[in-house]
């Protein structure tokens, strides 16, 4: 791959235009499969069995994996919203205002174009199962993004509760937890994961059985923690020389591998497999799985280390695509642009704007097809509510290009850059920034233009959230009841302005104040102008 990247400008040009415009790449494009995208939680490239992990089994998921186009160079953002973010619009979760997982900085702007949208107006019936983590607000929830089937639990997990608008319905656990499902709470019986699986196939059921394409979005919030595990997957791993929470966090994989077997299973049975494109992905780097194994990579989730954004990306189309690993770099951003491809989508000018990454069509043909090389940006994020970005712009970031990775872990307003060779150094161990200045030169100049063009795009700074969680308001509204005390005080919006930082205890019993009525309507939250 050429280190060269102004060589390359011209035929990447063509290729990013090609990308979004959904022209014609090549056999595949326009093809129009059913699509199915499954996204795990905190599973990080080392837990699957298939890539190493000596303990951990999946079987069903390394025979997707043996049908599958592999990547295996391919890279997510180091946590949650970010990478969802960056998956729905084809561009960095920064610009799209996605700088956190938490404090209204998980909110997808709402003049970003999703393809959820875009494979809606290619004439795709589309539903998401699970986890959305991208606004809990009305306006930033899925059946506003182009979903037409929405069953889903609120904030970043199932039974999560955060200062602002993040946040889950009250009480809500991994077993028979409350979930929206088209705007109103279902109390459903089950684990969590297997309602997921069990709702989004019954209604890809439905779609087959009409004759309808489908885009079916299942992102399970397992294996995130807390680590609840059913207890006979848990039992799989118990007298293995693993802690309490590892057992659990295999057992937690073990159930979303029967039921990726069991869905892929189900397409078999009803003939359709070959007219379904499924593609699996995880979220973000290792985390309870690490200490067992990371595929002798540094770092995890929450990192710029390799560790923290390499992740698994297989690709299933039995008959039209051909098995087999493909090193070429490749991210998130490349999701959009790939799908609207290969659907046959025209995509709405505001998106060409929007799109910063490639179609994989021309690598899904051919794992060895000419490929630029190409800068990618990673950053953690997370800097203080109401804090100047600047001064963490070199905490927790990265930019790399194919061969050459410069990481700044501890820097803030200053880098604090190591070089790293990943041609011979992939587990980035030996810093060699002392032996290649211009490299340095190079990537640092990229980064500080990607920093420059972020920080306008960055609109959810000086968000602050309504006074109660909005899936807690709708859940009350729907049943009755109103938040407690201790609740309230989680939820106070000003609690974001010293979020994690100890704060008093919640006051109880005669002392404790009466608390206020639930919001019918969740108040706007000031925030800068759209993008």
């Amino acid at each position: 791959m050429p280190n060269n990247l102004l060589s390359s400008a011209l035929s990447l040009a063509a290729l990013l235009l090609s990308a979004a415009t959904g022209a014609a790449e090549g056999g595949i494009a326009g093809k129009r499969p059913n699509i199915i995208f499954l996204l795990t939680d905190d599973q990080g490239y080392g837990d699957i069995s298939a890539h190493g992990n000596p303990v951990l089994k999946t079987p069903n998921l390394d025979k997707l994996r043996a049908e599958a186009v592999r990547f295996t160079d391919f890279h997510v953002s180091p946590t949650c919203s970010p990478t969802r973010s960056a998956l729905m619009t084809g561009r960095h979760e920064f610009k799209n205002g996605v700088t956190h997982t938490i404090l209204e900085r998980e909110r997808l702007t709402l003049k970003a174009v999703t393809i959820a949208q875009v494979l809606k107006s290619a004439g795709y019936v589309t539903g998401i199962f699970g986890k959305w983590h991208l606004g809990d607000e009305a306006e930033y929830q899925p059946d506003q993004r182009g979903f037409d089937e929405v069953y889903i639990h609120g904030g970043g997990g199932i039974g999560q509760t955060y200062p602002g608008s993040c946040g889950d319905a009250p009480g809500n656990r991994y077993f028979d937890p409350a979930i929206l499902h088209n705007g109103s709470f279902e109390k459903t019986a089950g684990y969590c994961t297997d309602l997921f699986y069990a709702q989004a196939t019954k209604w890809i059921d439905a779609q087959r059985r009409a004759g309808r394409p489908f885009f079916a979005y299942v992102p399970t919030n397992a294996p995130h923690g807390p680590y609840i595990a059913r207890p006979e997957d848990k039992a799989l791993y118990e007298g293995k020389g693993l802690n309490e929470n590892t057992e659990s966090f295999f057992g937690m994989i073990h159930n979303i591998d029967g039921n990726v077997g069991a869905l892929l299973a189900r397409l078999d049975e009803w003939g359709i497999a070959k007219d379904t494109l499924v593609v699996f992905m995880n979220d973000n780097g290792g985390t309870a799985g690490v200490p067992v194994f990371n595929a002798d990579m540094r770092g995890s989730k929450g990192s710029a280390w390799l560790g923290g954004t390499r992740a698994s990306s297989f690709w299933r189309w039995p008959g039209t695509l051909n098995p087999g690993d493909c090193s070429a770099l490749a991210a998130h951003i490349d999701f959009f642009s790939t799908l609207a491809a290969i659907s046959g989508a025209t995509v709405p000018e505001a998106a060409k704007t929007q799109v910063e990454g490639r179609s994989l069509v021309p690598l899904l043909e051919n794992p060895g097809a000419d490929w630029p090389d190409r800068f990618l940006f990673t950053h953690q994020g997370r800097w203080p509510k109401l804090a100047d970005p600047n001064t963490a712009k070199f905490k927790m970031a990265s930019v790399r290009n194919t061969r050459w990775a410069l990481v700044s872990e501890n820097g803030g307003a200053e880098p604090q850059w190591q070089l790293f060779d990943l041609s011979t150094d992939y587990a980035q161990r030996s810093n060699v920034i002392d032996r290649h200045p211009d490299m340095v030169k190079q990537l640092s100049a990229a980064f500080d233009q990607w920093w420059s063009e972020c920080l306008p795009l960055m609109v959810n700074e000086e968000a602050m959230g309504p006074q109660v969680n909005p899936f807690q308001a709708r859940y009350y509204r729907q049943f009755g009841g109103s938040p407690t005390p201790e609740d309230l005080k989680l939820m106070d919006p000003r609690g974001a302005l010293s979020f994690g930082k100890s704060r008093p205890a919640p006051e109880k019993g005669a002392n404790a104040k009466t608390p206020p009525p639930v919001p019918q309507a969740n108040p706007a939250a000031p925030k800068r102008a759209q993008p």
